[in-house]
């Protein structure tokens, strides 16, 4: 059943290897990477209590010793004071040059700790063992690395390639429903992205998927990471094609940055919600038909996901202080807002020809809907 998929970036390539029950063979597959026989894990407290150990007997397979650190979960772990524990730790560990730091856990602490693997004595290596569908699928591959600064998200950080990525399937049985499906958001985000038939095969296959069954998990994985490298090999640092895979996260971070990055609203709810939002002002602005969004939206809504503002629990601010919110994303250029766009299910570009007041109309009818 397992999978593997080649990020092909010359000297910094690497696997991403997909299936279940890998964490018993993480020590054998780590063991030919490094100098010594150890290794510096950072985690999150709710993964350790639930997985460390099962890591630890899997490293222990291959005569490697295991020192790790459980960080807060949550995003409020992303960013300065958690981060600083973490490198301070990490020197702490007398971690060289040649050694690895592994990423346990999901997209907060692969993020944070890609990111201390990256400034650590100038660039240490770092495997990352993602544990959510969201950082199995997404935040694990491609190298990009970071915390949020108050100003928004993501804002610092670096792009750092893993040596490897081992997605554990199996582990996915273990989160929340909540969290699976936060994760799935990213999954359908693909579909939307750049591969109509993919989408297909998500509305017959997701709900059985999401039930369980271990081969569709795989598979989703699989197809998922598969179209990210393709899209990494060919744009590494976001210069063109890259921006892609941010399809939804323009009013995703905005309506992150307004729930304060808590529990009110999950990355990959907001990922869910901003893919619709993105097909329905693409339907405004005429480049696809109305039958567009409202497959979107159908398919979110035959999931159980969140898909429009009203979703949100509490209140929110006006449309105009989420476009400001806006201002503030990576992908402004010049000071102009970059969207993703899309032609059809399939078809997304990048554009910064967008009329703001029809991003305004698009989101003060959602807000309507709150009321």
């Amino acid at each position: 059943m397992e999978r593997v998929v080649h990020v092909p970036l010359g000297s910094r390539a690497y696997d991403v290897v997909i299936g279940p029950d890998l964490l018993a063979q993480a020590g054998k597959r780590i063991a030919p990477l490094l100098k010594r026989p150890r290794v510096a894990v950072l985690s999150d407290e709710t993964v350790a209590a639930l997985h460390l150990e099962s890591l630890r007997a899997g490293l222990a397979e291959a005569g490697i010793e295991m020192e790790a650190l459980a960080l807060p979960a949550g995003e409020a772990t992303k960013g300065w004071p958690q981060f600083t524990r973490a490198v301070e730790w990490l020197l702490e560990q007398k971690i060289e040059r040649n050694d690895i730091v592994v990423a346990f856990g999901g997209g907060v602490i692969g993020d944070l700790a890609g990111f201390a693997a990256a400034v650590l004595r100038r660039g240490v290596r770092f495997v990352q063992i993602p544990t959510s569908l969201l950082a199995q699928v997404d935040s694990s591959v491609g190298g990009k690395t970071g915390i949020n600064a108050p100003q928004g998200k993501n804002l610092i950080g670096a792009f750092h390639q893993p040596t490897l990525v081992l997605a554990d399937t199996a582990i996915l049985g273990t989160l929340t429903e909540r969290d699976f499906l936060a994760g799935y958001g990213e999954v359908v985000k693909y579909g939307l992205l750049g591969d109509a038939t993919f989408f297909d095969w998500l509305e017959a296959n997701a709900p059985a998927m999401a039930a369980g069954d271990m081969a569709l998990r795989v598979e989703a994985v699989a197809r998922s990471v598969q179209m990210k490298a393709d899209i990494v090999a060919r744009d590494e640092t976001e210069q063109g094609d890259r921006a892609l895979l941010n399809l939804g996260h323009t009013f995703c971070h905005a309506l992150e940055a307004a729930t304060g990055y808590g529990d009110r609203l999950l990355h990959g709810e907001g990922v869910a919600i901003g893919c619709a939002l993105a097909f329905e002002l693409s339907a405004r602005l005429g480049l696809c038909s109305q039958e567009c969004p409202s497959r979107v939206r159908a398919h979110l809504k035959a999931m159980g996901m969140k898909t429009d503002l009203a979703d949100i629990p509490g209140d929110l601010p006006s449309a105009a202080e989420l476009v400001a919110l806006m201002g503030q994303d990576k992908k402004v250029v010049g000071g102009k807002l970059h969207f993703i766009l899309a032609r059809d299910i399939g078809e997304a570009f990048v554009t910064a020809d967008v009329p703001q007041e029809k991003v305004l109309e698009v989101l003060e009818d959602a807000l309507r809907q709150c009321a």
